[in-house]
């Protein structure tokens, strides 16, 4: 028996390494993982956002109501964005997800504060992201003692002293008890579909080029639409089941609202699961190989989960995390989801988030053709 000989084992690293630098796009996808890790947890987490867009009705135009925004504004929880004109138009920013708080100043607020007659503020929060109002509401908890104490002056001095001058009624609206499987839950619908849909598409196509019978396939006259449409179809039902054994998990076992918003929740599902279908398309027609096709899903599935507000309060992150995570599907989908089961939304709510997942499935559905055309030639 021969011993053992550090001549032979730095002879089979070496070609190890070699076959490791061969494989540029592996050797990029290991280096790139950690930093994209390190950077998006280390920059891109957050767990108390600040500057949460907030929408205000003020209905009586006094020192005391710009007092009280002007102390919300310098909690730096709260940056107001929108002013409404209307009950109804600030129910609408609520509910389309537009604003995450809606303060209301009712007309009577001065005089109420004057004769010391329960003054109130009405703060409705967007709660089907429990974890993204915690920081704030706790702000909200000191703003009757703070906010108008440069203005009780004189005869009023004495409303801020014996009990808060104003009281915040908070009413958190569409998950009103803060249950974090209500966010949780629908959540997990894009992103099962996404680990399903993409990687099985990709790993099936790769698997025929492995194979060689990709080659077969592509000495007949079948048109690249054609190929994609086949291969695609029945992974399109399998999403479809998916989608309603996670739906009625959802209400059977979590009791997970479902407020309406059917039409807009079927469109968005479709074009989701077309467009992961379509996505899984292209990382075949760039992986050589089984492998390289996982990376590559896993590659797209690590900044799906922790930039598209699934994982962590999406307002929480930086201006460049957001806009990030605007650009990846996943993050629409999650919106319209939530909107549909938890506030009921309409069409007429929904059409933003529709047209991002249209445009997705249209550009990523023209690259695979493209990419598929030059492996044809």
């Amino acid at each position: 028996m021969m011993g053992v000989s550090g001549v032979r084992i730095l002879a089979v690293m070496a070609k190890e390494f070699k076959q490791l630098t061969r494989d540029r796009l592996t050797f990029a996808i290991m280096l790139l993982i950690p930093i994209m890790q390190l950077t998006l947890f280390g920059y891109a987490i957050n767990f108390q956002p600040k500057r949460l867009p907030t929408a205000v009705l003020v209905q009586e135009d006094s020192r005391f109501a710009r007092s009280i925004v002007s102390a919300l504004r310098n909690s730096s929880y709260f940056a107001f964005t929108r002013q409404a004109r209307t009950p109804a138009e600030l129910d609408k920013l609520v509910r389309r997800g537009e604003a995450q708080f809606a303060v209301t100043i009712p007309g009577d607020f001065t005089r109420r504060v004057a004769r010391g007659d329960h003054a109130q503020v009405l703060v409705e929060a967007d709660a089907s992201d429990p974890s993204a109002n915690s920081a704030a509401m706790a702000a909200l908890a000191a703003l009757p003692q703070q906010a108008l104490a440069h203005d009780l002056t004189g005869g009023l001095a004495a409303r801020g002293q014996a009990q808060p001058p104003f009281e915040v009624v908070i009413h958190n609206r569409f998950n009103p008890e803060a249950v974090t499987a209500f966010n949780i839950v629908p959540g997990l619908l894009g992103v099962i579909l996404s680990i399903t849909m993409v990687m099985m598409t990709a790993l099936s196509v790769t698997r025929e080029i492995e194979r060689g019978t990709m080659e077969s396939l592509l000495a007949t006259p079948v048109q690249p639409i054609e190929v994609m449409a086949g291969k695609l179809a029945p992974y399109v039902l399998v999403g479809v089941i998916q989608t309603a054994v996670i739906l009625v998990t959802a209400r059977l076992l979590f009791q997970v609202p479902m407020q309406g918003g059917w039409t807009g929740l079927t469109l968005g599902t479709a074009l989701f699961i077309v467009g992961s279908l379509a996505l899984g398309f292209l990382i075949s027609t760039v992986a050589t190989s089984q492998l390289q096709a996982m990376q590559l899903s896993f590659f797209y599935m690590l900044p799906s989960i922790l930039l598209s507000g699934f994982a962590f309060p999406f307002r929480g992150m930086p201006g460049w995390a957001q806009a990030i995570g605007e650009v990846i599907p996943v993050t629409h989908f999650l919106r319209l989801v939530r909107g549909s089961l938890l506030k009921g939304q309409t069409l007429g709510d929904q059409w933003p988030e529709l047209a991002a997942l249209t445009a997705f499935v249209l550009v990523v559905t023209a690259l695979a053709m493209l990419r598929y055309r030059r492996t044809l030639d």
